[in-house]
């Protein structure tokens, strides 16, 4: 097999920034790992078919002996921005530093989601030169915008539904291999998305007259907009936990050290002391409870001394996989209580439909776990960001979102922040997730 290292650091190297207006992306470097892949995987590009599809998302099909339900392995080489400032090594430099299994590769792109692709990539071409053959159809699908819009992914999607294609397993990336994450829980734990939260955004507008900042008037634009998000703030959604949140629980319950293993696993009993432990334990666990709300960007006047005469607040929504974008959005309207704060709804998704946690794909997926990454507990959970898989719940029941790394808590960190990295044995180690998957298709 051909090094994984060098090949995941030429990738990295392009700067593939998507941008939310498609006008403001740089495409040379999308069009320039396009031109890549097939100098990197030639047995690949020899033996699979590839589609272009909306000019940059890419479709490869790997032809079985059957016409049965085939499966999908997701990815995007997409990335969010990054510049210098800040990084221990250029974002775009994919540096190797360090030796053995502290060796480390430096860059955006890195675990999300270059690393994905260059594992499914290395593994296909490693079973086709092996000469393996699958026993149904096998899809690769790279989406170029997951970061923004997730366009390409859809129009695959539209694509593979216009041909009657409905696949038998799907994987993209979520979960990972963690550790420290379960109270009680000491070892790996690999966690299996079986849906993923809805994402919306929210605008909250204030329109006022403007005028000089020398003269105030009692309540701003500015102030009437912090006035709503203080009120926003102040009024979390509901906690609660859904059958998946349970499930997780009980799985993990059963590993945890005495008392918390009877604590876990009698939920009907301790549900309230847990909902108040997850609430205040951190805030990923907090965020497994309950729909989120982030205020993540403000606009207001453009000069120092002027009143703003637009005041905007923008809203990042994750809806929990047991409530709905409507009920969202009646929350905030009701959390904030002012109807001179106009709210506005961008890009709504509700969340994902709950695949299944047995039966044949799960259980693909769960020993391939197993065996990859002996000793690792295998637990279902509800992914809280979003990714280009929820797309596919139109042609398939089967979603399984993993993405076959072990990331340590300050890895975890890295994703769409600085100083993304991926030690190399991680990388080594999803290559064989993926070549001991493949074997089993």
């Amino acid at each position: 097999m051909a090094d994984p290292v060098a090949h995941l650091q030429a990738l990295v190297r392009l700067a593939t920034i998507s941008r939310p207006n498609p006008s403001d992306t740089d495409w040379a470097p999308f069009d320039a790992l396009i031109a890549l892949l097939p100098d990197l995987y030639p047995a690949t590009h020899a033996v699979l078919s590839r589609e272009l599809v909306m000019g940059y998302s890419m479709l490869y099909r790997w032809r079985g002996r059957t016409d049965g339900p085939p499966t999908v392995f997701m990815a995007h080489y997409d990335v969010v921005p990054a510049t210098v400032e800040g990084w221990t090594h250029p974002p775009f430099s994919a540096e190797l530093v360090g030796a053995g299994d502290d060796q480390l590769i430096w860059g955006r792109g890195t675990l999300d989601d270059k690393g994905s692709l260059a594992c499914i990539l290395e593994a296909v071409e490693a079973q086709v030169l092996a000469g393996h053959e699958l026993e149904a159809d096998l899809y690769l699908s790279f989406g170029h915008d997951e970061e923004t819009e997730g366009s390409g992914a859809r129009a695959i999607v539209e694509l593979l539904e216009s041909r009657g294609i409905r696949p038998c397993l799907v994987i993209d990336e979520g979960g990972a291999v963690v550790e420290d994450i379960f109270p009680g829980v000491s070892g790996p734990i690999a966690v299996v998305g079986v849906s993923e939260k809805g994402i919306l955004t929210l605008t909250l507008t204030v329109d006022q007259q403007g005028g000089h900042a020398s003269t105030p008037p009692k309540l701003s634009a500015t102030a009437r907009l912090a006035t709503a998000i203080v009120r926003l703030n102040n009024r979390p959604f509901r906690a609660g936990f859904t059958p998946t949140t349970s499930e997780m629980i009980r799985t993990l319950g059963m590993h945890a050290s005495t008392p918390l293993r009877w604590v876990f696993t009698n939920l009907w009993i301790t549900k309230p002391l847990l909902l108040l432990l997850f609430g205040r334990l951190s805030p990923e666990t907090s965020a497994m409870i309950r729909t989120t709300q982030a205020v993540t960007m403000l606009k207001g006047s453009q000069a120092a001394n002027a009143l703003a005469e637009r005041a905007v607040a923008t809203v990042n929504i994750r809806v929990a996989i047991d409530s709905s974008v409507a009920d969202a959005v009646k929350h905030v309207r009701r959390a904030i209580n002012d109807p001179l704060v106009r709210l506005d709804i961008v890009h709504p998704n509700e969340p994902s439909p709950v695949s299944p946690t047995s039966g044949p794909a799960w259980q693909l997926v769960r020993t391939t776990i197993e065996e990859t990454y002996p000793g690792t507990i295998v637990t279902p959970y509800v992914m809280m960001a979003a990714s280009d898989s929820r797309y596919f719940t139109r042609i398939s029941d089967f979603i399984y979102r993993f993405s076959p790394f072990e990331m340590s808590t300050d890895e975890r960190g890295t994703l769409h922040a600085i100083d993304e990295r991926m030690h190399v044995s991680t990388l080594r180690r999803g290559v064989a997730f993926y070549l001991r998957l493949i074997g089993q298709l």
